[in-house]
């Protein structure tokens, strides 16, 4: 899977939750002060991300994550390219 690839995902992931325009999220986008998400919807899109890619985002990484991109840096980083 690429970056991008991840990236798109997230971004869906996020604006279906969140009811939010595709659009509007991007790499920088924050999750707090942007989109308005709370430490649930946070917490939601890391299972998901762990269940669908088959890694451990850790607590205290987790915690560092403030923007759409710094999620997608950290899963593409993990993530074999051919992974689905």
């Amino acid at each position: 899977m690429t970056r991008d690839e991840v990236f798109e995902r997230i971004r869906d992931y996020l604006s279906a939750e969140l009811q939010v325009d595709a659009g509007a999220i991007g790499e920088a986008t924050r999750f707090k002060d942007d989109l308005g998400a709370d430490s649930l919807h946070l917490v939601e899109l890391l299972v998901e991300l762990e269940d669908s890619y088959g890694i451990r985002i850790p607590d205290d990484e987790a915690a560092k994550m403030e923007t759409v991109g710094a999620v997608v840096d950290f899963v593409a980083g993990r993530v074999p390219e051919k992974a689905s």
